[in-house]
């Protein structure tokens, strides 16, 4: 019998059945996290499926790596924009941050 334990949704890549995201689990992976050590930073899955998440990634790496890049690609867009729409704001936190910096010394 052929699992699967991936599906596309949502312009996204989801282990099969639940809200968890593959790109969770592949970053998991990258940082150096065992699948048990991944299992259980995520309960609702069952060890297989961390298991058959980081068979899919590995047999589908280009396609998986492409998809990855395109979100970190959107989320930095949508952050220039966001500091482009209120750069009084961020300045402020730089403000903020710098200065507890310099109180945590």
């Amino acid at each position: 019998m052929n699992k699967q334990y991936i599906e596309q949704r949502e312009d996204g890549y989801w282990i099969t059945g639940t809200r968890i995201s593959l790109d969770s689990i592949v970053y998991a992976f990258l940082n150096g996290q065992m699948a048990e050590g991944i299992a259980q930073a995520f309960p609702s899955l069952a060890l297989e499926q961390v298991y058959g998440a980081i068979a899919y990634y590995l047999a589908n790496r280009t396609e998986i790596d492409a998809h990855l890049e395109k979100g970190r690609a959107d989320f930095e867009a949508m952050r220039q924009r966001a500091r482009e729409a209120d750069p009084m704001f961020y300045q402020k936190l730089a403000d903020a941050r710098r200065q507890m910096q310099a109180t945590q010394r």
